[in-house]
This record gives structure tokens, C-alpha cells and sequence, in this order.
């Protein structure tokens, strides 16, 4: 964190120390501070992007589990949503 906070301060100097007295020299440190910002705003968003991703992976290995020990149970989610036991199951009694 001590970077971070330490990068910032250096960013500040940086700007004060710019000579942006003529217009063209305005224009260039907005468009340097507006690439920056992009360049910034990007990099945040693939972080995002990509814990997005790992947490669906996550979840898609969650879900196989959360089947298989279903299966290993001998339970299966019936069409109205509802779990039974497979004990039952075989050839129907008449």
C-alpha cells in the first residue's frame, strides 16, 4: 500500500512540475492523463474480467461435485424439482 500512496505523490509532482502555460501544452497533459486513465480503467477491467471467469469455473466445478455426490448418494432431482431416494427404483410392482 506504501507503493500505491507513494506512486500517487509521485503522479502529483509530476503534474504540478508540468508547464501547461500555452494551450497545446493543456492539450498534450490531458490527452498523457486521459491515456493514463485509460490505460488504468483497462487494466482494472481485465483484473475483473478474469476473476469473473475463474469464479464461474468455480462454480461449474461446484455444481459437477454437489452431482456426483448426488449421484454416489443414490438421490435424483425429480421433474417437479424435488429429491427422491433411488431405493425404489427398479422393475415397478403390479
Amino acid at each position: 500500500m506504501a507503493s500505491s500512496s507513494q506512486d500517487t505523490s509521485t503522479n502529483n509532482d509530476e503534474l504540478q512540475s508540468n508547464n501547461t502555460d500555452t494551450p497545446e501544452d493543456l492539450d498534450i497533459f490531458v490527452k498523457e492523463l486521459m491515456d493514463n486513465m485509460q490505460t488504468r480503467f483497462n487494466r482494472l477491467s481485465d483484473t475483473i474480467v478474469g476473476r469473473i471467469d475463474d469464479m464461474g469455473s468455480k462454480i461449474d466445478d461446484l455444481e459437477k461435485s454437489i452431482n456426483d455426490l448426488m449421484d454416489q448418494a443414490g438421490t435424483e432431482e425429480t421433474p417437479s424439482g424435488s429429491l427422491e431416494k433411488n431405493a425404489g427404483k427398479g422393475t415397478p410392482k403390479r
